[in-house]
């Protein structure tokens, strides 16, 4: 069977937010090859077509500064746990959601590292010709450094994909503190989301423009 709805929208919402966007045969099998033996060719046609159509729609989102999560995602249910205490817990379809972010952001680590490497490379020679513009920036702190952008998202996002296992890997009165703050959590996302994705657009600026890449490749 295929992953719901959401937790394949997820999934492409980060497929278009890596920094370098894989190939299609790359990332499409993630998300249909637990279905790839039961569908005939013109079902795998369709649903390649719709996905690259989820993908468009993303891409086009972001490029308008917005957040494609679908409004369904973003709410709150409560759930009695123990029979003693009631814990809110966040909609079956934002975890669903956050999970296939997730299981993509895994898969495309190398991609995000590799654009850190070069990002960092291309900072360090910038730095160096403008010595005194980062001294004076290192001196006042100015903007949080990215990979601590990156880890407070993906923070909250496996906190948000999994909070049956956050309540347990805190104490009892930590566990009933994030369950009063988790509506305050679910309300953040968007923002947060929209810091993954601008980080992503920063990195990708590093990498090296693929048409450059053809060009020197023809002229050799």
């Amino acid at each position: 069977m295929l992953p719901s709805a959401e937790k394949v929208d997820g999934m492409i919402f980060a497929v278009a937010a890596c920094p370098e966007i894989p190939m299609p045969e790359q990332w499409m099998p993630w998300l249909i090859q637990s279905a790839s033996s039961q569908l005939v060719d013109s079902d795998v046609d369709i649903l390649a077509d719709t996905l690259m159509n989820g993908l468009r729609a993303h891409l086009d989102f972001m490029r308008q500064g917005r957040i494609a999560l679908p409004p369904h995602c973003i709410e709150t249910i409560v759930t009695t746990d123990t029979g003693k205490e009631e814990m809110i817990k966040p909609s079956t379809a934002l975890s669903q959601w956050l999970n296939g972010l997730l299981i993509v952001h895994k898969n495309v680590e190398p991609v995000w590292q590799n654009a850190w490497q070069l990002a960092e490379q291309k900072q360090a020679n910038i730095d160096r010709l403008n010595h005194e513009e980062a001294e004076e920036k290192a001196a006042n702190n100015e903007g949080e450094a990215p990979e601590v952008q990156l880890s407070r998202c993906l923070k909250l996002f496996t906190t948000l994909a999994n909070i049956d296992l956050a309540y347990q890997q805190r104490q009892p009165q930590h566990a009933e503190q994030l369950s009063k703050n988790l509506p305050i959590l679910v309300k953040q996302l968007p923002a947060l989301l929209k810091d993954y994705t601008t980080l992503a657009g920063d990195l990708a600026g590093a990498l090296p423009n693929q048409f450059e890449m053809f060009t020197k490749k023809e002229k050799e």
